[in-house]
């Protein structure tokens, strides 16, 4: 049984309270969602949104961000709709090298001392264009065990709030309370104890980035069994998305402090925001900036918070 700290508790108050207040207009509108598939419509695609989050996290963890993971999740859902079909082993060798090499950039960042918004977003530029080259038009063909998959119905409660369920608790089990959890977060947040204890920080790093290139892939899969398709910019608003979630979730730049409980609510509330203004019937080029808005005043109210507690320790 996993048990929650006092401080754990109060980060996940925030988040939580956002996504209450976006769902109750919703319920209010149109109290048709709060019935088992209305739920399940109106969180269709938060899980691939959840993953990505938790892959941004595992950059954030130590200390960088990661401008690519929207192009990544791309190009990996254009590998599995492109090379699954017809070849299935060299669509899993061509994620695997995806892996390698988010792995041998995060240790080049941490060997060389880089700026890692500098190199993503360099990297976001190879990750897009491989996708080109993949899939220079939407399409492509999804195997059927992966829209099954995404398409199975869990009894009484919607499959979308399931998954996102047990990929929480999993994510906080291992950052938070495996010992290597424990020690990959040292990287960001005391990286001078990993090296007195015989550690090495660019090794934690890279793996820290492997594991953002497996939640980017398991992102870009879970994506391709709910739309089907795919093309190179299926998934380039994740980018922002990613940052904006994990830091709505609790999350900071800085010292490796995180919480993928936290970052899962961020990525649902920013998920059903999405679906509620399409729901309204507002045009998408003002959607993006009423998500914007919506950002703004909930990230204003966590720094507004954060002080106030400062103040009051």
């Amino acid at each position: 049984m996993i048990r929650f700290s006092k401080t754990e508790i109060q980060t996940l108050l925030l988040p939580l309270f956002s996504l209450v207040v976006i769902l109750i207009p919703i319920f209010w509108l149109n109290p048709n969602t709060m019935s088992y598939f209305g739920l399940g419509l109106l969180l269709n695609l938060a899980v691939p949104m959840i993953l990505a989050t938790l892959a941004q996290m595992c950059v954030i963890t130590v200390n960088d961000l990661d401008l690519s993971i929207g192009a990544f999740v791309s190009l990996a859902a254009c590998i599995v709709v492109t090379l699954f079909p017809d070849n299935f082993w060299l669509g899993i060798g061509a994620l695997m090298l995806c892996i390698a090499v988010y792995a041998a950039i995060g240790a080049l960042i941490e060997y060389f001392n880089l700026p890692s918004i500098v190199v993503t977003l360099g990297l976001s530029f190879v990750w897009g264009g491989w996708a080109l080259i993949l899939r220079p038009t939407p399409g492509g063909v999804t195997p059927q065990w992966l829209q099954d998959a995404m398409e199975v119905m869990i009894p009484f409660v919607p499959t979308p709030i399931v998954y996102s369920v047990l990929i929480a608790f999993f994510a906080h089990w291992f950052l938070m309370r495996s010992a290597v959890g424990v020690r990959l977060r040292g990287a960001g947040g005391n990286p001078k104890a990993i090296l007195r204890s015989g550690g090495s920080v660019i090794q934690s790093k890279a793996v820290m980035y492997a594991l953002a290139g497996v939640l980017g892939i398991l992102s870009a899969m879970t994506l391709v069994g709910l739309t089907t398709s795919a093309d190179a910019n299926i998934a380039q608003r994740y980018t922002l998305i990613s940052i904006a979630a994990v830091i709505l979730g609790g999350g900071s730049f800085m010292g490796g402090r995180i919480s993928p409980i936290g970052g899962v609510l961020g990525a649902l509330t920013l998920s059903v925001a999405s679906s509620f203004l399409a729901f309204l019937s507002i045009a998408p080029k003002w959607q993006i900036g009423l998500q914007g808005a919506i950002l703004i005043i909930v990230l204003s109210l966590r720094a507004l918070l954060s002080r106030q507690g400062a103040k009051n320790a």
